[in-house]
């Protein structure tokens, strides 16, 4: 087995696992947080009106040039429009953007935003160097959130990233779900580290590791990739997949370096492509 991620998994898990993120919480707190999704293409959209930071307002599941067109892009922006949404992300990997790139980003008035560094590797690869629970610290334990657990964890998770306290009722409802393995570090009773994972198939996309400011620099993180490693192989999954900020010449992003010691290997790096009305 290649020990690279197809494209098309790394970008298809991307989107699934955010449009399953959301729109399995339950029905009335989508209508609270304006979730709503559609298909364009090949791709996936979503968005989360009642989130400031319009982090979750993307589009992204395009696995070649030909699905990136104007007419399928222009599909995306007015669906942002219909959600009545003040910034919404096309997430399209380097290597496909088609030739006429620049004639599609000025006729959709598409700007340049941050970068994330698209990570991935082989299941095999991840296991041997996963050994983030044995680094934890003792005082630390790391295990499954049980469905008593959930909003506590939720707690932990969305506020550590400056999320709207709406999304916590959302992240909630994932430990409820069977497609998605939600994980917590303890300390003493204290939940002060939290991350998921998305099953996918063949596929599993690793989701929303956060540490309470506290408890950084113990290990927390390097156990939770562990766990959530493990959770995939058992089941059948063959790919990982993540994302992190990428670094600038002057930067350092601990959560993108735990990664890469967990056997992780960059894929690419990729541009935001933002819209506004």
């Amino acid at each position: 087995m290649t020990a690279t991620v197809p494209l098309g998994v790394a970008e298809q898990t991307e989107i699934a696992t955010y449009v399953s993120f959301a729109t399995g919480a339950p029905q009335a707190v989508r209508e609270a947080m304006g979730i709503a999704s559609g298909r364009f293409g090949a791709g996936l959209a979503l968005t989360v009106g009642q989130e400031p930071s319009c982090f979750f307002n993307r589009a992204g599941g395009f696995s070649s040039s030909s699905d990136v067109t104007l007419e399928t892009l222009r599909e995306v922006r007015d669906f942002y429009r219909e959600q009545g949404v003040r910034q919404g992300a096309m997430m399209i990997a380097p290597a496909i953007l088609p030739k006429d790139w620049g004639s599609i980003t000025g006729a959709l008035n598409l700007r340049e935003g941050s970068r994330f560094t698209k990570l991935g590797c082989a299941i095999e690869t991840a296991l041997p160097a996963s050994d983030g629970v044995a680094k934890l610290d003792p005082r630390l334990r790391v295990g499954l959130v049980e469905p008593h657990q959930a909003r506590e964890w939720a707690s932990v998770m969305m506020p550590t990233f400056g999320f709207a306290p709406g999304m916590v009722d959302v992240a909630a409802s994932l430990v409820h779900r069977p497609d998605w393995r939600n994980y917590a570090v303890w300390e003493n009773e204290r939940i002060v580290a939290a991350g998921s994972v998305f099953l996918n198939g063949d596929s599993a996309d690793m989701f929303g590791g956060a540490t309470v400011p506290e408890a950084r620099g113990r290990g927390a993180q390097s156990a939770l990739l562990t766990a959530r490693a493990r959770a995939a192989e058992a089941a059948g999954c063959r790919w990982l997949v993540a994302e992190a900020v990428a670094e600038g010449p002057t930067d350092h992003n601990t959560s993108l370096h735990n990664m890469l010691r967990a056997g992780f290997e960059p894929l690419y790096d990729r541009v935001t492509w933002s819209w506004r009305p």
